[in-house]
């Protein structure tokens, strides 16, 4: 089936949002008086979100008694600092244009919430671009679960089989897959360092977000 529409996972597929996070547990280990931690080692666990990323940057149990206090406090951090560092990766608006040029619909399924999601896309000018933003707050079930994939699909009134889902965790594919749409894996984005988008299942794996632009031509080009 000819493709219709691209969708994008947000964080680490769609836009580097590793910055903005990196920043944020920086500032609360300065704030109490530590040393800064390996930026690598926050940047490897952004997929895992607040709960990781505290765990790592504070070595700190998540059943000890100030973790919940340093989790909401890096939430309310966030809030106010969510689109400061954060940008498109690398080659992805580029790729928006070619998509957008090809009068293809694109917009996001994210595991974000809409409180984070939203002034994201409206801060980067994406909002009025994206034709559907999928958080969890329209949702019963997240990702892995095909449930914010087929949401998409029905209100794009799209058959799935003519959308491509692109991510990077197994996650994004797991939900693509069981929704019925393509999917494409991105290893440019925050994977562990002990996984492989590559052993996903995915129809296509891409290291750069230009290297889809041959995927579109061929979905393009198929009948």
């Amino acid at each position: 089936m000819r493709l219709r529409a691209v969708l994008f996972d947000m964080d680490g597929t769609l836009l580097d949002s590793a910055p903005d996070f990196i920043a944020i547990c920086q500032a609360m280990r300065a704030d109490r008086g530590l040393p800064p931690v390996d930026d690598k080692l926050i940047r490897d666990h952004v997929s895992g979100g607040a709960r990781a990323m505290i765990v790592n940057s504070f070595d700190i149990d998540p059943m000890s008694a100030g973790f919940e206090a340093l989790r909401l406090e890096f939430l309310e951090r966030y809030q106010d600092h969510c689109a400061v560092l954060t940008r498109p990766f690398d080659g992805m608006e580029a790729l928006l244009e070619d998509i957008e040029r090809a009068k293809l619909i694109w917009g996001v399924v994210t595991n974000k919430p809409l409180r984070f999601a939203e002034p994201i896309m409206q801060r980067l000018g994406l909002a009025e671009r994206s034709s559907i933003l999928i958080c969890p707050d329209h949702v019963t079930r997240s990702k892995p679960d095909p449930e914010p994939m087929t949401l998409a699909c029905t209100t794009l009134k799209l058959e799935p089989a003519s959308v491509l889902f692109v991510g990077d965790d197994l996650r994004d594919i797991e939900s693509g897959r069981a929704a019925g749409t393509k999917t494409a894996a991105v290893t440019y984005g925050y994977i562990h360092p002990d996984d492989n988008p590559r052993h996903w299942g995915a129809d296509v794996v891409v290291d750069h977000p230009l290297e889809l632009r041959a995927v579109l031509d061929q979905a393009l080009c198929s009948c």
